[in-house]
């Protein structure tokens, strides 16, 4: 029986970077942060680590409780991303990648004789050797193959670390009936709740629905029939996607926790999403600003705007709602600019402000390029480089110039 997916999923990423860039730390329970304060979370683990129960989102001051010899390092973006970019190589050098969904994992279609099971784990072999060969001998990863990308998933999540899972479809669906809802990518928090107010509590029974079951759940005769489809193995088109927003977002140092500084950390947040806009080629069309506090509220609003994506009209939007927020002492900050229009969709002002002020974006953004990150930028935030050096979301994989360190 023939399969159709190879899905690469990298183990425990940034911290297997760390202990391939770092010999001392091999062997050794370690945790990423995004600072160095035990207020924060770990944003990613070691195996070592994780046998103490650590994960993804434990807070610091837990981790060093629950394991006193855990070594916690500060994020190096830059090498994160570069790594990333070694192992794309690697497994080019196997079989083309088809899709690249996160800064760990990508996904390959089989053809051929690639698509038949035994030929299909002999390159999955090959695609692990050359991961170690070109990108080091920490980085190892879980492989899926599967008839669907869904599936494919699944499969190389069944088995961590340095895992190699085949699902057939013949196999299908009984072989799933061992996982939790949970265990299904677009299944979270929300969408198992409603599964379970509808009395579906296993995957068992979730296989045993019909298509209308899941339509009626799902609210949407698309996505009911997809799931019912894809959980049988059919390999259904995937959706488009649509970029519709950047941001960044911000934990504050507590030297940092006051008005003044966590403005001016906003503003160069500001910097890099603007820039981040007009390298993607889009406008915003809507601006929003949210504030965590450590009185344990939060504060956010937002409008929408004329689209623009040159910085200094954007810190006009920005400084205009940060006087709207609410009082008390800020611990996060974040922003986004939303309802992205490609550059070839918007038309430009009768009046000449907005071309001169967009002229000026772009001559500081190849200044930029040119002599280094922030060799260029407005007053307002100065001095606080190290504060938001850049941060890696998962699925978003961002271009290593627009890596602080």
């Amino acid at each position: 029986m023939s399969v159709k997916y190879l899905f690469v999923d990298m183990n425990s990423f940034f911290a297997s970077v760390e202990q391939q860039e770092h010999p001392e730390y091999r062997n050794k329970p370690v945790a990423v942060v995004p600072l160095d304060t035990d207020t924060t979370c770990c944003i990613a683990v070691s195996h070592e680590a994780k046998k103490f129960g650590i994960k993804t989102g434990t807070r610091v001051g837990d981790a060093k409780q629950m394991c006193r010899g855990i070594i916690i390092i500060p994020a190096s973006p830059k090498i994160y991303i570069e790594k990333h970019h070694e192992i794309h190589k690697a497994v080019e050098s196997i079989l083309p990648v088809t899709a690249v969904l996160s800064v760990d994992e990508m996904v390959c279609r089989l053809w051929g004789d690639h698509a038949t099971v035994e030929r299909a784990t002999e390159v999955a072999k090959a695609v692990k050797r050359a991961i170690i060969r070109d990108a080091g001998e920490c980085m190892t990863c879980s492989v899926g193959i599967a008839p669907n990308r869904l599936l494919a998933k699944v499969a190389a999540d069944m088995k961590k670390p340095d895992g190699l899972t085949v699902i057939r479809r013949e196999e299908l669906p009984e072989r799933l009936h061992v996982l939790e809802l949970n265990d299904f990518p677009g299944i979270g928090h929300r969408m198992e709740r409603r599964l379970n107010n509808s009395g579906v509590t296993s995957t068992k029974q979730l296989t045993s629905l019909s298509e209308g079951d899941l339509s009626r759940i799902w609210g949407s005769r698309l996505l009911g029939g997809s799931w019912f489809q894809r959980l049988r193995g059919a390999d259904v088109p995937e959706s488009p996607t649509r970029r519709r927003s950047i941001g960044h977002s911000r934990v504050l140092e507590p030297s940092f926790r006051n008005p003044k500084d966590a403005r001016e950390i906003l503003i160069r947040l500001l910097h890099k999403a603007a820039a981040r806009l007009r390298h993607v080629g889009y406008y915003a069309g809507s601006v929003s600003l949210s504030v965590s506090y450590l009185e344990k509220f939060r504060w956010s609003d937002g409008y929408r705007v004329e689209p623009c994506r040159d910085t200094l009209t954007l810190i006009q939007h920005f400084s205009s709602l940060w006087e709207r927020r609410a009082d008390g002492t800020p611990k996060k900050v974040g922003l986004v600019l939303g309802d992205l229009i490609h550059a070839r969709n918007v038309t430009n002002s009768l009046f000449g402000n907005g071309s001169q002020l967009g002229e000026l974006a772009n001559a500081m953004d190849q200044a930029n390029e040119v002599f280094g990150r922030y060799a260029v930028y407005f007053g307002g935030m100065h001095g606080k480089g190290e504060a938001v050096n850049t941060r890696i979301a998962f699925g978003v994989i961002p271009d290593t110039k627009f890596a602080d360190c």
